[in-house]
C-alpha cells in the first residue's frame, strides 16, 4: 500500500465534503430541502420536525467553507494515522 500524501488527501476530502454542502445549499435555495428532510429523518429513526429556514447565501457561502475546512483537517488527519500505521 502506497503512502498518502496528508496535503493532497485533506484536498480532495475538503473538496468532496464542501461539494456535498453546496449541494445540499443548492437544494435550500430552490425549495427542495424540506422534501428530502421529510424523506431522510424517518429512515434513521427520528421523529422530530426540523423547519428550513430561508435560503441566505451567506451562511451557504459558511456552511461550504467550513465544510471544506473540517474535511480537509479530517483528511489530513486521516493520511497522517494510515501512515503511521502503515510502517
Amino acid at each position: 500500500m502506497a503512502k498518502l500524501e496528508k496535503n493532497k488527501t485533506g484536498l480532495v476530502l475538503g473538496i468532496f465534503f464542501a461539494l456535498l454542502h453546496l449541494a445540499w445549499a443548492l437544494l435550500v435555495a430552490i425549495g427542495s430541502a424540506d422534501a428530502i428532510i421529510k424523506w431522510i429523518m424517518p429512515l434513521h429513526f427520528i421523529g422530530l420536525i426540523v423547519p428550513i429556514t430561508t435560503f441566505s447565501i451567506v451562511n451557504a457561502l459558511i456552511l461550504v467553507i467550513a465544510a471544506f475546512i473540517g474535511g480537509y483537517i479530517s483528511g489530513w488527519v486521516f493520511a497522517w494515522l494510515w501512515n503511521i500505521i502503515k510502517k
